[in-house]
Order: structure tokens, then sequence, then C-alpha cells
């Protein structure tokens, strides 16, 4: 180590080169590099960076997305079952169905509302999530087929149901999150098995009803 005491410079003698014979008077002493005691991977930013794991806010944003879902699917079924709301009720809702071509219109009726009611009723709760999810999904797909060919865009066009079915397909795969009464169970520590499950469930609910009641 090299210092400086009255102007005058002493080296230490350890600065002594034995291959020249010399001392080094440069007033520089190599210093080990910093990076050779370091890995071989070591990244200058991997402290920085944090592990991926699952977080609260992906709680949220899916107990959001399952109250806003089910909350307006109660509503349309408490609309076609009780008439609340301005709603047409069973008979109302069983009309309209038999005009739009479909047999058996009043127990079609009666399955609609109470999928629409119970469905949602589910969701809010976080309970038999994909099953419910499934069955607002297939009522939803049913729309979309007997609307499409009003266009995309709302008052005629699939728009809002096509977000409703987006949502439903959302909540069927990505399951309920933890702030729900599901939280633990078995088909919510398998959502992808659970979502092809009851996808296929509701494609085949939404077949019989195009095919086998219309």
């Amino acid at each position: 180590m090299h210092h400086f005491d009255d102007g005058t410079r002493t080296i230490n003698s350890s600065a002594f080169d034995k291959d020249t014979q010399s001392f080094d008077s440069t007033g520089y002493t190599p210093v080990a590099s910093l990076d050779e005691n370091k890995p071989a991977h070591y990244d200058a930013f991997e402290d920085e960076r944090k592990p991926f794991r699952w977080s609260a806010s992906a709680d949220i944003g899916l107990m959001v997305l399952r109250l806003a879902l089910g909350g307006a699917f109660v509503m349309h079924g408490l609309q076609k079952v009780f008439g609340l709301f301005g709603g047409p009720g069973i008979d109302g809702f069983a009309q309209h169905l038999q005009s739009a071509g479909f047999r058996e219109s009043r127990i079609l009726a009666w399955v609609t509302g109470v999928t629409e009611l119970g469905g949602g009723a589910l969701l809010i709760l976080g309970l038999f999530t994909p099953l419910a999810a499934a069955g607002v999904l297939g009522v939803m797909a049913n729309v979309i087929a007997l609307k499409y060919r009003g266009g995309f865009f709302a008052p005629n066009g699939v728009e809002m149901e096509a977000v409703y079915a987006a949502m439903a397909f959302a909540v069927l795969f990505a399951g309920p999150g933890r702030a729900a009464i599901d939280y633990n169970r078995s088909w919510f520590r398998h959502p992808l098995m659970a979502g092809f499950i009851c996808l296929i469930v509701a494609a085949g609910a939404t077949a019989a009803t195009l095919y086998v009641f219309r």
C-alpha cells in the first residue's frame, strides 16, 4: 500500500517486482478484480428482480369480475323468473322464445331464467364457479347464435352478449380467486382441467338447445 507523508512518497516493500528486480515507482498497485469472486451466472440486475408469484391483486381483480358478471345475471334472472325490474316474467319470456322458433318454450324459459339467476348468485359467492361460468357462457352462446345477423354493435347486435361471454370464459379458466368459497377445492387447484370439462358441458347444452328445442 502507498501513502504520502510530509511530501515524501514511501513505497511499501510489497511493491517490489521480483521479475524486474525493481520497485514499482508508478504509484499504482494492482488490485484484484472485484468480479473474480462472483459466480459465472451473476447478473447485475438479478437482485432487483422479484420472482413471480400469485398476489392479492389478481384475487381482487377476479373478485370484481365475478361480482360484476354475477350481479348482472342475477338481475336478468330476476327479470325472467319473477318479472322484476320491468322484466317479462316466465310467461312473457316463454312467448318471446316461441316467437323465435323454440319448442317447449315454457320449460326453456324456466331453464334459462334459473340458470341466469342461480349462475349469477354462485358467481357472486364464488361457489361451483366453473359450472356457474359455463352456464352463463352457454346462455350467451345461444343468444349470440340468434342475434349474430344483426351485426356486432348494440342495440341490435351482439356487442353486450359477446362481452358477457368473454367475461364468463375468463372466469371459467382463471378460476374465482382466493376470495371465494371455492378456495382450495379440487376444481380451484386444477382450474384448467375444470374449465375444459365445464366448457364441454356448456357446448353440449348450447347445441341441445339450438338443435333439439328449435
